[in-house]
């Protein structure tokens, strides 16, 4: 039976795809292990059955034989007593084991101590040889007040029988007889035989059942990882579209929301990946134009030589906008990669916030631009210094780009037990608040700041959000349009061992 199911329409032919090779996998490896466990569960479940069977029919049929030779034996005895002990008397004894042979299909018969028959009623019809009984059977049934066997009772039958005898004694307890009560061995097989009929037939149908609800059970399982290996095989075309329906939340569900939440992911690496490839390809292509076109220029001799200066600082200009571009792009990548370890030391950062104002001291005086807090004293932190000092170079860099002239940058410091927190805010325009969840995006530009930051490649504050992640802390920005806009982000405090 088991043999059957395994064949189609349950599984798919060799020459299906994908979808089938998982039914022909994990389906049928499922669905087999289950049903082996079944027949096994089965097989042992009915030798156990049919050997209880057997002891408890083995033990009634004993029970029942020892009773009916135990009430022969007291009407025997009646009889024997009554006639002083000097023997039976057949025409009163016999029709009484008749009755009883009768009632439980068993002979039952008298021999003396000799073992010689003395009287025989059949009622199981067997077969018998007019034998003596041997004198070792006698004489344990005289010694231990009963006798049981299994057997030919010493060659007095041809085939097994079951076999009781009780001892019949004279009244001063000399044993004087023995009598016997036979059935045939052969009802424990037909027993068992009806037993195993009926345990068969109630086992095929527990086993059509069975292997019914294991395969739709199986093919239940199996449905949701073919769906994941379909769409699977769309994320190798490209197409990160296809989702799997989530049925239920135990594991398979929560596989199902795990694979779909890893789809949505890929989805969005990809049109990352794209509009990055896009970027990237546009960000080098502007200054390689320009650098090309007045090299060319100069070359060709379209570009007089008193000019040369002066396009060649252009040319200056815009390779160092490629090195940066580039430099940006590795520190992205080191990040991302988990390349980049972290130096932490003990510093000031509110020492590294004033060098690097210091650093922008021409533009600031230039646009008549007030730095404010930065008398605020120490502020320890424990992170990397180096790349800490890239995060306030940017923050100011773009203060200062973007702060209105006669505007003003306020810098400021806050603790409490978990950070410390420091916040670079300047006046001007501001963020439009639909651009804000999108300023910290690889290559991103808000509109207003194109016109005005023709050299940026749109890195700096997707680079500040790596490092400050990378230390364990986070940034955010606040911004009210046409007044200010503030970037404040947190490092961690060292734990006490750390410090200790």
């Amino acid at each position: 039976h088991a043999g059957r199911a395994a064949s189609p329409p349950f599984f798919a032919s060799n020459n299906q795809k994908s979808g089938s090779g998982m039914q022909k996998t994990l389906f049928s490896k499922h669905f087999i292990t289950i049903a082996a466990i079944i027949l096994l569960s089965i097989t042992i479940l009915g030798a156990v059955l049919l050997a209880f069977a057997s002891q408890y029919f083995k033990q009634d049929r004993y029970r029942l034989l020892e009773h009916n030779a135990q009430q022969a034996a007291e009407l025997t005895y009646a009889d024997f007593r009554s006639n002083l002990y000097q023997g039976v008397t057949p025409a009163v004894v016999l029709p009484r084991y008749t009755i009883l042979a009768d009632a439980i299909e068993a002979d039952i018969y008298l021999a003396n101590t000799d073992g010689k028959l003395l009287l025989f009623v059949s009622g199981s019809h067997s077969d018998y040889n007019e034998v003596d009984i041997p004198k070792n059977i006698i004489s344990e049934a005289c010694a231990a007040g009963e006798y049981q066997e299994v057997g030919k009772v010493g060659g007095l039958y041809s085939q097994n029988h079951y076999t009781v005898g009780i001892p019949v004694k004279t009244e001063s307890g000399v044993p004087a007889a023995v009598i016997f009560a036979s059935a045939s061995a052969g009802t424990l097989t037909v027993f068992l035989k009806e037993i195993l009929k009926m345990f068969i037939i109630s086992s095929l149908a527990v086993l059509i059942l069975a292997f019914a609800a294991v395969y739709f059970i199986t093919a239940d399982l199996v449905r949701p990882l073919r769906k994941m290996v379909a769409a699977t095989q769309s994320f190798s075309k490209g197409d990160f579209t296809v989702r799997v329906p989530v049925e239920s939340y135990d594991e398979i569900g929560q596989l199902a929301i795990s694979f779909n939440n890893m789809a949505t992911s890929l989805a969005t690496t990809e049109v990352a990946r794209r509009s990055f490839t896009a970027n990237v390809s546009h960000e080098l292509r502007t200054p390689m134009t320009t650098i090309a076109g007045f090299i060319d220029g100069i070359l060709d001799g379209t570009i007089p030589p008193e000019k040369r200066d002066d396009y060649l600082k252009i040319v200056s200009e815009e390779i160092k906008r490629l090195s940066r571009l580039v430099r940006s792009m590795l520190n992205i990548a080191r990040i991302e990669a988990g390349e980049l370890e972290l130096r932490p030391d003990l510093f000031d950062v509110n020492d590294t916030v004033i060098r690097t104002v210091f650093t922008f001291e021409q533009p600031l005086e230039a646009k008549n631009i007030e730095v404010r807090g930065l008398d605020g004293g120490k502020v320890m932190v424990e992170a990397d210094p180096d790349l800490i000092h890239q995060v306030v170079y940017n923050l100011i860099e773009n203060a200062v780009k973007f702060c209105n002239e006669g505007g003003f940058i306020d810098v400021n410091y806050s603790e409490d037990d978990s950070y410390t927190s420091v916040g670079i805010r300047n006046t001007g325009d501001g963020i439009p608040k639909d651009e804000i969840p999108h300023i910290f995006d690889r290559f991103y530009k808000a509109d207003k700041s194109r016109s005005r930051d023709k050299g940026g490649a749109g890195l700096g504050l997707h680079i500040v959000r790596s490092i400050v992640n990378l230390h364990g802390g986070d940034i955010i920005v606040r911004s009210v349009e046409g007044e200010y806009c503030e970037f404040v982000f947190t490092i961690p405090k060292p734990h006490k061992s750390k410090k200790n």
